[in-house]
């Protein structure tokens, strides 16, 4: 390959990338539009409302146990199990028995329970 057409070829590559990196960014920015899941990303998605039914409530200690079902944005199956509550006041409008819908996060490695709603 003489040295005209090494540079060319060269040049040629160096505009291809330059040209579909703009391009690459973007697709890998915007998952939504490449049908991706964030959630099998490793990312977390936004906290939904789960369904559950109250088994317990420690008023005194903030806690709270609940039999829910899936809590998606945290890849959980279903199950029984005890949340601490964001403010303690939450467990007044709640009874044992009731069914409710609920969001959970996790804060400081705990599970919270953030708002809840009896269902009727």
């Amino acid at each position: 390959m003489n040295k005209h057409t090494k540079t060319a070829a060269q040049f040629l590559t160096a505009a291809a990338l330059a040209f579909s990196l703009p391009a690459m960014a973007q697709a890998t920015m915007d998952h939504s539009k490449m049908g991706m899941d964030h959630s099998k990303m490793g990312m977390a998605a936004a906290p939904g409302m789960t369904d559950g039914e109250i088994r317990k409530i420690d008023k005194e200690n903030g806690k709270i146990t609940i039999k829910h079902g899936e809590i998606k944005h945290m890849d959980m199956p279903p199950m029984s199990m005890v949340f601490n509550v964001k403010d303690k006041a939450m467990l007044d409008k709640v009874q044992v028995g009731e069914k409710i819908q609920f969001i959970v996060i996790q804060d400081a490695g705990k599970m919270v329970v953030t708002d809840i709603n009896a269902v009727k």
